[in-house]
């Protein structure tokens, strides 16, 4: 008796035609649902929600961000060195990444622009160096 060969032969890459996931069907039904945050997304979105604070007399709401900036600039300026020097490195950090972005930006100005741009921070009392 001879045996039926089918045109198609199952190996490597090729698995049964009954084992197959099955048009709509998905390969990881209980993966990741969708709509799932990460840590980076729920901590900037808590960051940014406003709280009420008050300062003197005045209340007023700010970012979470910003009333805890606050607060560390405050203990900084109360004396608390770990606090003063945490404010350094955030001012350390964020001022070398303005001066590694600055030179590339204003490489692509014309010079009535960069006159323009110097009359606008001189009026606001900074000064570029």
């Amino acid at each position: 008796m001879a045996e039926r060969r089918s045109s198609y032969e199952v190996g490597y890459k090729r698995p049964p035609h009954h084992t197959r996931f099955k048009p709509g069907q998905s390969g990881n039904p209980k993966g990741r649902t969708k709509g799932v945050r990460n840590l980076v997304t729920d901590l900037t979105e808590e960051l940014a929600e406003r709280i009420p604070i008050r300062e003197s007399e005045r209340s007023f709401k700010v970012s979470k961000q910003r009333a805890l900036l606050k607060g560390l600039l405050s203990k900084a300026l109360k004396g608390d060195t770990r606090a003063a020097g945490l404010v350094l490195q955030l001012i350390a950090k964020f001022t070398l990444q303005e001066e590694q972005i600055a030179p590339q930006q204003s490489a692509g100005l014309d010079p009535a622009d960069l006159d323009i741009l110097e009359r606008f921070l001189a009026r606001r009392g900074c000064t570029r160096e």
